[in-house]
């Protein structure tokens, strides 16, 4: 008899337990709208401007503070995205932690989650930014260029898109 009581009052703090987790995402994601990735405590508020349509979707690429995994293949955290807005698309971006990071952004105008890039060359066919907007005429940018400091949570960040 108490075999029951003891399986029932298990199962009653698992449920609680996880009824408490689902509770706090939900209160963390309604305080922040509009937001990608993993939820966690600490969130990056991201405007993109020069958005020259609302096709499609504003990728945004988180990247660790390491310089030798900036843009390549399986080096960021995570891509958050949302629908694009023309003019100006807003999110916010929730990062692990406190800490420094780097963003680059693109406007994914036919939502295939793919940067178009050009036959030869490779270079993109689709509106592009960095964190920090450093120049981007002749190459990438340098990763030290693109550092952004995300020391709490609710800082706020602009992203210039550059189209080809």
């Amino acid at each position: 008899m108490t075999m029951p009581r003891r399986i029932g009052a298990a199962a009653f703090a698992v449920a609680a337990a996880a009824s408490a987790l689902v509770g706090a995402s939900t209160s963390a994601s309604a305080n922040t709208p509009n937001c990608a990735g993993p939820v966690s405590d600490t969130w990056i508020n991201v405007t993109v401007d020069n958005v020259r349509n609302g096709n499609g979707l504003m990728a945004v690429t988180l990247y660790a503070d390491e310089p030798r995994k900036f843009l390549v293949k399986h080096g960021s955290m995570y891509v958050g995205r949302v629908d694009a807005t023309a003019g100006e698309t807003r999110m916010c971006l929730f990062v692990p932690k406190p800490g420094v990071y780097a963003l680059a952004v693109y406007h994914d105008e036919d939502s295939s989650r793919n940067l178009k890039r050009s036959g030869v060359l490779g270079l993109p066919e689709e509106g592009f930014g960095f964190s920090n907007n450093p120049p981007t005429v002749a190459s990438i940018p340098s990763f030290r260029s693109v550092r952004l400091n995300i020391s709490k949570t609710n800082l706020s960040t602009r992203i210039h898109l550059k189209y080809p």
